[in-house]
């Protein structure tokens, strides 16, 4: 508006006044532009996660306590009480192995490694945050389905094809447990199994579990599985209940965990050494001295179909893109010892999660009771990328940086619900913490 204003002209020996100092550069508003534009672009979307990844906290913990039959306890709870009555002393069999939301986000199935299965209806279980205490011993209400075995379980998947299937493995067996939450029943409705093997060589009793399973997106009858003997193993439900492929790699491998692709690929084109790529770091070489390390998790990210997510059993976590076998992201927190932490707690089984849509990675810390948020954008101003783009000037230009959420116990396990940010871990006590927004109480100003 001030370009089109006319300067009056100066009165008879008077100087003409200066010029008026031009008006403020005004930075276009980024939200009123993605609105105007129709698209939400990527760079948008990372600036943005920083609101998100401030607003976590834990707003609610639910304990395992359910009867199995009258006045009997199920087995987590059980293991529970035996281990606070030994001064803390963790068992192997304590703890929430694996959670996993169903493709809708209306049902949460996990698993302990007492051998409980528990699927909870997600609203039921947040809405009651807000609603009677949860001290009341076997609040049945916040569960659907609650079965209690005698085997340790390790892997819980929801079959992609059929929201009422769930499929199940045990670090104590070499076979595929197949549930439908549709019948109450604690016996599965249909066993898989390993048949005779094409290697018998190799097959060792001792490392015969399966450790994680994986159903194909584009039908219901293949299932993959994991196992500690260094194979792949896959059912056609269609013409048996025992493997029909088997996928071998050299023997002293242990497979701790698989996943499928988007195309629905499984097919070895090559193999990659984490240790080999993390070497290959300038600025992490002159740091560290990196050595092998067990990997205890890997998952592609939902919104970057090239970015492969993997965790070591020393707390690091970083991302593969797949395209080019280059490692471009990686966190590495304090070490355990410089944390004052015991060296049995780091090594513990811990399966992270992506959120659906920002790009942001959540694992439990290994070294305390908080979980990482960490910021894996596939660009170079992630707060994670090995080559990280500095950034200056305006707040709203500054990058995003990694959150440590601090919680009440620590977690082992985590699922993000595919429709919106709330995450659910479940504990090394078998406790399942809501993180999410915090909600606050808004005053009636009128009253």
């Amino acid at each position: 508006m001030d370009k089109f204003l006319v300067a009056a002209p100066p009165h008879s020996g008077e100087e003409p006044a200066p010029p008026p100092p031009p008006p403020p550069r005004r930075h276009r508003w980024r939200r009123i532009a993605v609105e105007l534009d129709g698209r939400i672009d990527a760079r948008f979307r990372h600036r943005e996660s920083r609101l998100l990844l401030d607003s976590f906290a834990e707003i609610g913990a639910f304990d395992h306590k359910y009867y199995m039959h009258g006045e009997e306890w199920c087995r987590t709870y059980v293991d529970r009480m035996i281990s606070a009555s030994t001064m803390n002393f963790l068992p192997a069999r304590e703890g929430i192995s694996a959670i996993e939301f169903d493709k809708k986000g209306i049902y949460l199935a996990s698993v302990t490694f007492s051998g409980c299965l528990t699927v909870h209806d997600f609203e039921t279980l947040y809405c009651s945050i807000y609603g009677q205490s949860r001290s009341i011993p076997d609040d049945s209400s916040n569960y659907v389905l609650h079965i209690s075995n005698r085997i340790s379980l390790n892997a819980v998947r929801w079959n992609p094809e059929n929201q009422d299937e769930i499929a199940c493995t045990s670090s104590q067996s070499d076979k595929v447990f197949l549930f439908d939450i549709g019948y109450v029943s604690s016996a599965p409705t249909e066993v898989l199994q390993k048949g005779k093997s094409k290697f018998p060589a190799l097959y060792s009793e001792s490392r015969k579990s399966l450790t994680d399973i994986a159903f194909t997106s584009d039908e219901k009858s293949r299932i993959f599985a994991s196992c500690l003997d260094g194979a792949v193993y896959m059912w056609d439900r269609r013409s048996s209940k025992t493997h029909c492929l088997e996928l071998m790699a050299p023997p002293e491998s242990q497979f701790n965990t698989v996943k499928i692709s988007v195309d629905n690929r499984v097919q070895q084109l090559s193999s990659v050494k984490v240790s080999t790529l993390l070497g290959k770091i300038a600025s992490l070489k002159e740091q560290s001295n990196i050595v092998s390390s067990a990997i205890l998790s890997i998952d592609f990210n939902p919104s970057c179909s090239y970015q492969l997510a993997f965790h070591l059993d020393d707390g690091w976590s970083g991302v593969l893109n797949i395209n080019n076998l280059s490692v471009t992201h990686l966190h590495c927190p304090p070490p355990a010892w410089l944390e004052s932490t015991d060296l049995v707690l780091q090594k513990q089984l811990r399966k992270p999660t992506w959120l659906p849509t920002s790009s942001i990675y959540a694992v439990g810390s290994s070294s305390n009771d908080g979980i990482y948020l960490l910021d894996f954008h596939p660009d170079m101003t992630s707060a994670c990328h090995v080559d990280k783009e500095e950034t200056g000037g305006l707040e709203e230009n500054q990058p995003v940086e990694n959150k440590l959420v601090p919680l009440s116990q620590r977690v082992l396990s985590c699922a993000a619900h595919p429709l919106s940010h709330t995450i659910i871990a479940g504990t090394q006590y078998s406790s399942l913490l809501i993180l999410s927004q915090k909600h606050e109480t808004v005053r009636n100003l009128e009253s």
